[in-house]
């Protein structure tokens, strides 16, 4: 029987699992490994500390403990929470840990900066080691540990995370069979705005190469949003709005807390639009000193190449129960009580026939996704200029929802078809060959190479993932009205 592996990083020695897949091609997963000590006690709110130091053969054959606490409730991916105080970990999919050169593909799971695991089925990266890439999924505080303004505690805790795994990774990769020179760091949702973030900090150059971003949700909270929200919640627990009155509350308070500050219910999402994000990222002066469009235009980031791209229908199921009510209100009227001004919404109109014939719902859900994901994507990309920029659309219409909804890309680009939770999100029947083709985009790219299609330029051309698979000028044109 051939023995767990095993290998030498910088805090100590670590035992992983031999896998064999189905075609009989073996990797070696390494679970749990922590970068940082306990975000506990005196920590909790504090920068992560690196990780001591130990002694013998740390085992590395089950996931640490996540920064999603409880039961999430049915979720479009599954991500479990897993108990425990280490919550600062990563998890690596390699190959061969015995050998070396190999790309690396660095993953920040989303869920909108408040929730998500990196312990999900789907990130578990064997089609991506069964194609020489070692893949990394890795944890960050979450909410208000991570990322909530407090006074007297360091901004922006979550990123913190963020750069300390990728650090972790330049340091230890090499261990694993990787190449620290060859990084491409990826996510969706609020993990594409993590990466499409760390891209416009210029303290993170360094830490990677690459970037592929699955519809980018950026924070970029305004200071004074970030403070209000942190405001409500220490008035509703009795506390000063500081690191001490947040140290008191208990972890448990303060997610019920935060979930009811945060809550967002169709009729609150035209002041969402509006004012953004109240949990994320925040512009701090400090860590983050200005929005990532305006680093972005500026150059930062400009040296490495960039994939982004959305589902056309990201927010649609937010909207999908008001059906019936909406169904004899005028489109416009929907519209505008959504924030969009009474000169653009007839163009807006015209620009999506296609969604408008399903009726006022549907492209009220459309038009949210636009203002949330797809108008702002396009936004960056020609915020970038003339650096390497691809952009595409994930147009296939889910087997369940009948259109393409937020995090239906994922299991297609991690071509993990076959995993637990498809159906729900994907139907019984999901096209292999789509899973095929993006997969195969996916690393090309993460490989070294490009992506496949013609970079983002004056036509507009991206890659439109239905089937079949096309690249097409124009391929945004339908947010055009709203910029």
């Amino acid at each position: 029987m051939q023995s767990d592996p095993e290998t030498t990083i910088s805090s100590g020695r670590v035992r992983g699992r031999w896998r064999t897949a189905a075609d009989g091609a073996t990797s070696a997963a390494f679970l749990g490994i922590p970068f940082a000590e306990p975000p506990v006690a005196d920590l909790r709110f504090a920068a992560p500390v690196r990780v001591a130091a130990w002694d013998g053969v740390r085992d590395a054959g089950a996931f640490g403990g996540t920064a999603q606490r409880g039961d999430p409730g049915i979720t479009l991916i599954p991500e479990p929470s897993i108990p425990g105080e280490s919550t600062l970990n990563v998890n690596v999919f390699t190959p061969d840990p015995g050998t070396g050169g190999l790309p690396v593909l660095v993953w920040i799971h989303g869920g909108g900066y408040f929730s998500g695991s990196p312990a999900s089925p789907w990130y578990d990266g064997r089609s991506f080691t069964r194609d020489g890439i070692v893949t990394v999924t890795i944890s960050y505080r979450l909410g208000v540990e991570g990322f909530g303004a407090i006074a007297g505690a360091p901004a922006n805790r979550g990123v913190r995370d963020w750069l300390a795994a990728l650090e972790w990774v330049q340091e230890n990769i090499a261990a694993f069979g990787g190449d620290p020179a060859r990084v491409t760091i990826a996510g969706q949702s609020a993990g594409g705005g993590a990466v499409l973030t760390l891209l416009g900090m210029p303290s993170a150059q360094h830490l990677f190469h690459r970037v592929w971003s699955l519809s980018g949700a950026l924070g970029d909270v305004a200071p004074e949003r970030a403070r209000a929200l942190t405001d409500t919640i220490a008035r509703a627990a009795g506390v000063a709005a500081d690191r001490q009155g947040f140290e008191g509350i208990d972890p448990d308070r303060l997610l019920a807390l935060q979930k009811q500050a945060t809550a967002i219910d169709p009729k609150a999402v035209g002041a969402m639009l509006a004012a953004g994000l109240s949990l994320g990222p925040e512009i701090d002066g400090d860590l983050l000193s200005q929005p990532t469009g305006a680093a972005l235009a500026s150059g930062v980031g400009a040296d490495k190449p960039l994939v982004l791209g959305t589902a056309d229908d990201e927010f649609t199921m937010v909207l999908a129960g008001a059906e019936r009510t909406l169904r004899w209100v005028p489109k416009t009227l929907v519209l505008g009580r959504l924030g969009l001004e009474r000169s653009r919404r007839r163009a807006y109109l015209n620009a999506n026939r296609d969604v408008v014939a399903h009726g006022t719902a549907r492209i009220a859900g459309r038009y949210v996704s636009d203002r949330l994901f797809r108008e702002k994507n396009v936004e960056l990309a020609d915020q970038r200029g003339a650096a390497p920029t691809w952009m595409y659309r994930f147009s296939w219409p889910s087997g369940r929802f009948g259109f393409a909804e937020h995090c239906l890309d994922v299991p297609f680009f991690f071509d993990c078809l076959d995993a637990e939770g498809i159906a729900p999100l994907a139907g019984d029947h999901p096209p292999q060959a789509l899973a095929d083709a993006m997969h195969a985009d996916a690393v090309a790219f993460v490989s070294g190479g490009e992506p496949g299609w013609t970079q983002w330029n004056a036509d507009g051309t991206a890659r439109v993932y239905d089937v079949p698979v096309a690249d097409r000028a124009g391929a945004y044109a339908s947010v055009a009205p709203l910029r």
